[in-house]
């Protein structure tokens, strides 16, 4: 149940990405609940090959670089997906430092909500 109410609600911070920023576009409901499937299919299976295989880069930027695998998995999913768009790179980075944020906003509520007492 938490996993299902994950999904709809990170495609609704999908759909909060574009409203906030124009450089990304969702044309509907169905394709940000696609989108948001695929970017977390990706986080899940590509990031981890990703993080180890630039563990170097990551190392001497403190970390940063983790902002630019976050932006090309963001935008890579623009690329598998016809309803969702982003503009280029510095959008997929904008887009998906928002899309983040959001989603550590999700994190903490379901957190609270599905807390074992």
């Amino acid at each position: 149940m938490r996993l299902l109410i994950k999904w709809l609600l990170s495609a609704l911070a999908l759909l909060a990405v574009t409203y906030f920023y124009s450089g990304v576009q969702v044309t509907s409901y169905t394709s940000a609940l696609l989108a948001a499937a695929v970017i977390g299919l990706l986080n899940m299976f590509v990031r981890p090959v990703l993080v180890v295989l630039t563990l170097p880069v990551t190392i001497v930027t403190l970390g940063l670089f983790l902002f630019v695998i976050n932006a090309l998995l963001f935008w890579a999913a623009s690329g598998l997906l016809p309803g969702f768009h982003v503009d280029g790179f510095v959008a997929a980075l904008i887009g998906s430092l928002i899309y983040s944020l959001l989603g550590l906003v999700i994190e903490s509520a379901l957190g609270g909500l599905f807390s074992k007492r």
